[in-house]
């Protein structure tokens, strides 16, 4: 039998921070070590970032990217190491792992498939290299190999599929398979959505099956460059077993795991099992001495499967967390309402704080923080960290004032209480004086309410801006698909973590949440409401919109699954009454098409899912369109005919 040790490592990566980057990477490799691990998988592009968007272009990015890349690899010796880096060869630039062995250059192999959906947007940087090509690459005045190669590293064949090739259907390790490949290594860096991670140990465990090899993936960690949320979830299989998997959503800067693998055990599961081809092609040929081991006792760090509820509270923090520490701000303001959205945010502050001390320990939080003078209780952390602001107007309520301030010190927030009806009050004499006419909630009635909404807007910015923190608009996913929100007042923020959830889940998870912090009830048993109209009147948001319930479903099919109206009506028809729906519908409709500029102009979101609205990176919209007329008037005449 021949034992060999094996580790990857999820890293807590930023695009362009070339020092941070390399110490991190340098850390895993020493850990490595330490654990006597002789084959070492780092995630994608891990040298320069994976988000450094059209830096990607610029010489400056991969002459540095270079640069470090010979600075690891003269710090690789006795090991080998897959590091991921942008790589400029013939004016391309392509998306490229090397292989260090033993302290040198082994060569480079770039990727073929290139995602080009959703968040993806690799070909405007990359371009795909062709399937079964090499070819040689000088650099400093030295030759390597590059293109779809694979390595005999000391009589092991170490193969690669980066990313999105183990996604789609013809993916490389068919033909590595065929080339007798012993190990496949995954480099990836996977954002982060609900119960990806299934996905992934899927494919993990079926490469390791089908190709009747050891298998070794790993990703990304932490919120990188500001929108995509890490998991750092790492796996090693071999025989369709997971011999080691990470635990996800880490707060330090990185998670290493490793594992033996029995090399002559795969290769007897080939020879049952695979096709090998009569030729083996493009594989490069590279000495390496192996330690002599015996077999490591097997024991399996399973990754913890995680209710949607979970993965939700623990990505959105390491997502504050690292947003946090990154942009250095001072900590966060949260204009809390005492409704759903902004009570979320203020939860899921508190979380950050406790899922991170809780991992790192009071000294290991306020060293990754250290840009910020914290002090050093986790209750006067929070209180350092989190501010929240209830600003009433004569519309506001007793109950929300009440929810407000009792979630607050339950959280142990810094808590201010301003009053700004006054300043309401001016803003409506004055222009009413300036045009000549009193406004009134009969003729008015949604300029009334904006500017309540924006005269929140300056105090609460001004108290960010005096502590030096960043301000978290509050508006969800569900809002943004509506334009249910009010531009520079509720979306007032340099950073919006809801605007990627919808709200149908954000109160089922308040709920679920209110098991752990019981002051979630005065918020819980509220219809969500503006409170921007009197009293009297009633407001709720789901009278002024539609369920939450249903606007989710019809989002999601006209959206994500891009169905038309009467689709969509056929689809929950036998659900709710006929001309009610066909309203809900043609709201969605009309609102959707109405309001993507307000969509245009959202702070950056976290991405949580498969459904995400911003227009930046995921879901592209005209800001002018027909907006669905002839769609909608064609609905209505096949169901009255």
């Amino acid at each position: 039998m021949k034992y060999i040790k094996v580790g990857a490592t999820a890293l807590n990566q930023t695009p362009l921070d070339w020092l941070a980057n390399k110490n991190n990477i340098l850390a895993a490799i020493d850990t490595a070590r330490v654990d006597n691990v002789s084959i070492l998988c780092l995630p994608e592009l891990c040298i320069s970032g994976y988000g450094c968007e059209d830096a990607f272009l610029a010489p400056g990015t991969l002459t540095q990217s270079l640069n470090i890349l010979h600075d690891i690899a003269k710090y690789s010796s006795n090991i080998i190491v897959a590091v991921g880096l942008p790589l400029l060869y013939q004016n391309r630039v392509y998306n490229t792992v090397c292989l260090l062995v033993d302290g040198k250059i082994a060569g480079f192999v770039a990727k073929r498939f290139l995602p080009s959906d959703g968040i993806h947007y690799e070909p405007r940087w990359f371009h795909s290299w062709a399937v079964g090509v090499d070819a040689e690459i000088e650099i400093n005045g030295h030759i390597y190999p590059i293109g779809d190669i694979h390595f005999n590293c000391g009589g092991v064949r170490i193969g690669f599929e980066i990313c999105e090739e183990a996604w789609v259907a013809n993916r490389p390790g068919i033909k590595l398979a065929e080339q007798a490949v012993d190990i496949i290594l995954n480099p990836s860096a996977s954002h982060f959505a609900f119960h990806k991670h299934r996905v992934r140990e899927r494919f993990v465990l079926e490469g390791s099956r089908s190709f009747s090899v050891s298998y070794i993936y790993t990703n990304l960690l932490g919120n990188e460059a500001g929108r995509a949320i890490y998991d750092g979830d790492a796996m090693i299989a071999s025989n369709n077993n997971i011999l080691a998997s990470s635990s996800r959503f880490s707060f330090d800067n990185y998670q290493s795991i490793s594992a033996c693998i029995d090399v002559d055990l795969t290769r007897m599961a080939q020879a049952r099992t695979s096709q090998c081809s009569d030729k083996i092609d493009n594989c490069i040929k590279i000495a390496f001495e192996y330690p002599v081991i015996s077999p490591c006792q097997k024991i399996v760090t399973a990754a913890s499967e995680l209710l949607k509820e979970e993965e939700f509270s623990h990505a959105v923090s390491l997502g504050l967390f690292d947003y946090l520490r990154k942009s250095r701000a001072q900590g966060f303001v949260v204009s809390l309402s005492g409704g759903a959205d902004s009570s979320a945010i203020a939860c899921l502050v508190y979380l950050m704080v406790k899922l991170a001390v809780a991992e790192l320990g009071i000294k290991g939080f306020t060293e990754k923080l250290n840009h910020i003078n914290l002090p050093t209780t986790i209750t006067d952390i929070i209180k350092s960290l989190l501010t929240c602001v209830y600003q009433a107007t004569e519309n506001s309520s007793e109950t929300t004032q009440n929810a407000a301030n009792t979630l607050a010190t339950s959280l142990g927030a810094d808590y201010l209480n301003i009053n700004i009806n006054n300043i309401y009050i001016e803003y409506v004499e004055l222009i009413s004086q300036a045009l000549n006419k009193k406004l009134s909630w009969e003729t008015d009635d949604l300029a009334l309410q904006n500017i309540q909404a924006r005269v929140r807007s300056p105090s609460v910015w001004l108290i960010a801006n005096i502590r030096n923190a960043l301000l978290l608009a509050t508006s969800n996913r569900s809002e943004v698909a509506l334009g249910y929100a009010t531009m520079d007042g509720d979306t007032s923020g340099g950073l919006s973590p809801l605007a990627g959830i919808d709200k149908d889940f954000l109160r089922h998870w308040l709920r679920w949440l209110e098991k752990s912090i019981p002051a979630l009830r005065l918020v819980n048993q509220q219809s969500p409401t503006a409170e921007l109209r009197p009293a009297a009147m009633t407001q709720t948001d789901e009278a002024d919109l539609m369920p939450y319930s249903v606007l989710n479903r019809i989002e999601q099919a006209a959206i994500r699954d891009r169905q038309t109206p009467y689709e969509i009506f056929c689809l929950l028809r036998q659900e709710y009454e006929e001309q009610q729906l066909i309203t809900w519908i043609e709201r969605f409709f009309t609102l959707w098409s109405r309001n993507q500029w307000k969509r245009e102009r959202f702070a950056p979101c976290f991405h949580l899912d498969e459904q995400n609205l911003d227009p930046k990176t995921w879901c592209r919209f005209p800001i002018l369109s027909g907006g669905y007329k002839q769609e909608l008037e064609e609905m209505k005449e096949k169901v009255i005919n």
